[in-house]
């Protein structure tokens, strides 16, 4: 049985994870109108991650006899100048998405919520894995700047990313 607290502090979290999957629709609508195919399909999948997360969350809450309630997604920004921004965005986002999460471990902790704890566990790890393909597309990207044949070759590169 989850507490109050700790239900409210996941519902909190679907939330987040809920924006994220419509940040990352946000940017690849950005990147798709500036013809980065590769880069939209990318952020795509991403969206579509997010969208798991906050069901795996979903689905958690209610197996622990807790209610999900759910509530406004705020709107995203849409302009980010080019790809750079639009990645750095993301990693951003990242890694306050990676804060969120260890804040709830550290609500499970306090409340001795041993089965959230370890349901989180699995984010904890997943966070670290996001943070770093984020953070390895922007240093790619730095590398090759705003313009020529290595954005095009990493455009290419990211569209091969598919859905688990």
């Amino acid at each position: 049985m989850l507490s109050k607290k700790m239900e409210k502090a996941l519902n909190e979290q679907i939330n987040k994870e809920m924006f994220s999957a419509y940040i990352y629709l946000s940017m690849a609508t950005f990147l798709a109108e500036k013809r980065y195919d590769g880069m939209a399909s990318f952020m795509q999948v991403q969206a579509q991650e997010e969208l798991e997360h906050a069901m795996k969350i979903y689905g958690f809450v209610e197996e622990r006899g807790g209610r999900v309630l759910l509530d406004a997604i705020a709107k995203p920004d849409s302009d980010f100048q080019n790809p750079l921004k639009v990645f750095e965005t993301a990693l951003g986002h990242e890694k306050f998405i990676s804060k969120s999460i260890n804040d709830l471990v550290d609500l499970a902790i306090a409340e001795k919520d041993h089965a959230t704890k370890e349901f989180l566990a699995w984010f904890v790890k997943e966070q670290v894995e996001e943070e770093a393909n984020m953070d390895r597309i922007v240093g790619q990207m730095q590398m090759i700047g705003d313009h020529g044949h290595g954005l095009f070759m990493l455009d290419r590169h990211l569209g091969e990313r598919k859905a688990d």
